[in-house]
């Protein structure tokens, strides 16, 4: 966190919730509160064949030629592992893809149609592999993992734990860990369920965008969700010049000193229902946010209709009172082909002045704000800028 985000928010208790973030002091719309940085990075692409995916296996920028190509590669790895720079070659040589990781992945790669892992088991194993290896080349980074929200479960291993246990430990962790077991295991597979963010592949107006990698970030873990938000998380991983795997947290309004910050977990257009299901099944908690409040006693028929209701327009928004956040759809919700993305403002200028400027955190295009259009100042509806 840089110096000038440190003091806008804290960690703090909210009722109801367990550990939040909270603004310290009046924060503008589009100020950043929070820049941090990962303390675990792991592929969320499961192998195909063997192959690498097009992805540098440090920082996951996607690679400018694809693969197998003659790009910066790991000397050890018998599927060499791609890099797109030596500075990512050698600063994971010495991290993240060590000796023990590297053999891991070589097994994992050469084996691949013996081990009978889905797609699903080998993220984990991606993770658990990233992990353990944390503990030995950063051990008070790997105690932060473990001080994270995330309780293990109180019943027994299920066989799907029990199997990717097995499999780690067929791998033999690193000699200088003395502290594997599948009670650990199974401590860092919750720790992952709801702290893991993921990092998206490049946005496209033809194919729906999956996750290149997930990363685990100590503070941003701690931002709390709403179905309607007053943040959103961007993140520049192939744009970005330095630490490209950073989030960057901006607020989307005004947010007084002491209110909570809180970010969406997914894209805001999702339904009622939809959301409850997948907030319950990947986070393990019911949503009693203010939407959820109004759209619970919503007629099934009528979730997607109100969602995206072309109404909603700024010189009269009909329904207001069955729909009282259909502003917020209006004004963060952008409207680009295949994007579903949110809208926050550009920061405001050093003296304060808001801009008329939005980002969207999925496609990246900067667009004019609908709460300065038609007034003279801010040209018309949905202009992109250049």
């Amino acid at each position: 966190m840089s110096e000038k985000t440190a003091s806008l928010v804290k960690t703090a208790e909210i009722e109801g919730k367990g550990r939040g973030m909270v603004a310290t002091q009046q924060v503008k719309a589009g100020q950043i509160v929070l820049i941090d940085s990962p303390i675990l990075l792991y592929s969320a692409i499961p192998m195909k064949n063997g192959i690498y995916s097009n992805y540098c296996s440090n920082c996951f920028r996607k690679l400018n030629t694809p693969v197998p190509s003659p790009v910066v590669s790991c000397p050890s790895c018998s599927y060499h592992a791609p890099f797109c720079s030596p500075n990512c070659r050698s600063v994971a040589l010495s991290s993240s893809h060590s000796h023990w990781v590297c053999g891991a992945l070589n097994y994992m790669r050469q084996s691949q149609s013996q081990l009978s892992l889905d797609n699903e088991r080998q993220v984990q194993a991606y993770f658990l592999i990233a992990a353990y290896n944390l503990a030995v080349v950063s051990p008070s980074n790997f105690q932060q993992l473990l001080s994270l929200e995330g309780e293990s479960p109180s019943t027994p291993p299920d066989a799907a734990t029990l199997m990717i246990h097995s499999f780690i430990a067929f791998l033999s962790p690193p000699r200088s860990f003395a502290g594997f077991s599948l009670e650990l295991t199974t401590a860092l597979l919750a720790k992952d369920k709801v702290n893991a963010f993921g990092l998206m592949e490049p946005f496209s107006e033809s194919v729906d965008r999956t996750v290149r990698a997930y990363g685990i970030y100590p503070k941003a873990s701690f931002f709390n969700h709403d179905c309607l938000p007053n943040a959103c998380r961007f993140d520049y991983v192939d744009s970005a010049a330095e630490r490209n795997t950073d989030i960057v947290v901006k607020v989307l309004h005004d947010v007084p000193e002491g209110r909570e910050i809180c970010l969406s977990y997914f894209p805001v257009d999702e339904n009622y229902a939809d959301r409850q299901k997948r907030l319950l099944e990947d986070y393990g908690f019911t949503c009693e946010c203010d939407r959820c409040k109004v759209e619970m006693n919503w007629p099934d028929e009528d979730q997607d209709e109100n969602e995206n209701d072309e109404s909603m327009e700024e010189d009269g928004i009909e329904n207001e009172d069955d729909f009282p956040h259909a502003y917020f759809f209006f004004r963060y919700m952008c409207d680009g082909n295949n994007c579903s993305g949110t809208l926050a403002p550009l920061p405001p200028s050093e003296e304060g002045t808001p801009s008329k400027v939005m980002e969207c955190n999925v496609c990246g295009q900067l667009k004019a704000d609908k709460s300065f259009c038609g007034n003279g100042d801010g040209g018309e509806d949905g202009v992109v800028l250049d």
